[in-house]
């Protein structure tokens, strides 16, 4: 399959859009995986898509939001950092989850072993998600998720 780039350009994004969801249609997609995307679809996206995109990112959320979450996490002394899969809702990160995972760290852990770690975990939850939907082992009950073992 080619790869597409679509830029997204502030002032045209939903012309941005328009294109992403003509090409999501003609290729015939069937999921959507936000993986460092770092745009926030529109509402028309989103639910013209509801249930079908999934969003991956560390589990500091809402503690440590925006930039350099880990170094804030690292000043802080946390023990443990996550990542959270989960269903794109018009919520900003507030979509029903999927799959987490999480990995202790200590002191001795410096912010690039954090990040480290993390990308790890977001790869391996990412994955389960995207196994876990795919195979139709994930029912949307309200805000939340039921996933079958």
């Amino acid at each position: 399959m080619p790869l597409t780039v679509i830029p997204v350009e502030r002032d045209r994004k939903a012309e941005a859009e328009v294109t992403q969801l003509a090409l999501l249609d003609e290729l015939r997609i069937d999921l959507v995986v936000l993986a460092r995307y770092m745009q926030i679809l529109s509402p028309a996206f989103v639910e013209r898509w509801q249930g079908r995109i999934i969003n991956i990112h560390h589990s500091f959320l809402p503690a440590f939001a925006g930039a350099r979450p880990y170094h804030q996490a690292q000043q802080r002394g946390v023990k443990v950092i996550g990542a959270t899969a989960h269903y794109v809702t018009a919520d900003l990160d507030q979509g029903p989850i999927i799959e987490q995972d999480v990995c202790r760290v200590s002191h001795r852990d410096t912010v690039e072993d954090m990040m480290r770690k993390g990308r790890e975990l977001e790869r391996r939850v990412l994955t389960r998600a995207v196994r876990l939907h795919l195979q139709q082992r994930v029912l949307v009950a309200g805000k939340r998720t039921i996933v079958f073992g």
